[in-house]
């Protein structure tokens, strides 16, 4: 699978010390737009590959992530560089507009 899951133990190894830039992915099983964007993450991660990791957090059974990061209303998807937040995207968003979004910090 192209898009890997990611819990609050691997978090900072996973995301915040990886060498490529990471878009995380805080959602819930029982969110109806977070399966609504599943398939174009699935796109973006391989149109993306190499140069972008996809990750996902559930935040049911991440809450302490969540809550680090102020996840407020699900799907949001934060673009992580370096351990740094460089690009946030709240609700579901359009696969040209993520990549627009994406283009524009890689």
């Amino acid at each position: 699978m192209s898009i890997v899951h990611i819990q609050e133990d691997t978090f900072d190894t996973e995301v915040l010390k990886s060498s490529t830039p990471v878009l995380v992915d805080f959602w819930a099983e029982w969110c109806g737009p977070c399966k609504a964007i599943a398939p174009v993450l699935e796109q973006i991660a391989t149109e993306y590959q190499g140069r972008l990791r996809i990750a996902k957090v559930d935040v049911d059974s991440n809450q302490a992530t969540a809550m680090r990061y102020g996840i407020r209303s699900i799907p949001t998807l934060m673009l992580f560089r370096n351990g740094v937040v460089e690009a946030q995207q709240l609700g579901l968003v359009s696969k040209d507009n993520l990549k627009k979004l994406l283009d524009g910090k890689l």
